[in-house]
Parts: C-alpha cells; structure tokens; sequence
C-alpha cells in the first residue's frame, strides 16, 4: 500500500487528530502561526515540516512546558488541545497507544 503524498487534513486524520501532524497544527493554531480554520489538508510533507520549524521555534521560547507559557497562550493550547482531546475521546480515542512502550 502506497502512502499518500498529501495530508488528509487535521479534521479527517486518524484518531480524531490525535496523531503526530495533528499536534503540530494544533500547536500551530495556539501560537498563531496558522488560523484555527487551516487543516493542512492538501499539504504535503516539506509544507508540514516548514509548520513544525516554526512551532519548535516559539516552543523553544518557553522551555517546551506548557506552564511557562504566558496567560494568554495558556488559555488557548488550554481550549484548543482540551477541545480536540474532548472530541478525539467521543469518538472512541482512549490516548493508550501513545503510552504502550513505556513499560
């Protein structure tokens, strides 16, 4: 089976989004790097990768942990990653598979 050459988009992606591509556009939406309305759909791999450069770059502001970022940021990954996991929950994502290995 061929991998496709474009991304699904975030709101197709497996899991509910709750997949590697899916944190980065999620991340993208709280730093404002692209409007909460872009699913990447279409993009193909150089496009998500030119996303996740600049992700790690304002990640990097705040040490990579949540807690040092400012109140306003706070609120946003807060309702963006809460809303996403809500509904990546409702359709039978458990987040399991992303813990499996660590026995």
């Amino acid at each position: 089976m061929n991998k496709p050459s474009t991304y699904i988009g975030i709101d197709k992606d497996l899991q509910g989004g709750m997949t590697t591509i899916g944190k980065i556009i999620r991340d993208a939406w709280v730093f404002g790097i692209l409007p909460e309305t872009q699913t990447c759909e279409g993009w193909n791999l150089a496009g998500i990768d030119s996303v996740l450069q600049k992700v790690n770059a304002e990640w990097d502001k705040y040490g990579c942990l949540v807690s040092r970022l400012p109140p306003d940021l706070a609120e946003r990954h807060q309702r963006i990653h809460g809303a996403a996991i809500e509904k990546a929950r409702a359709n039978g994502w458990c987040g399991e598979h992303e813990t499996d290995d660590e026995d």
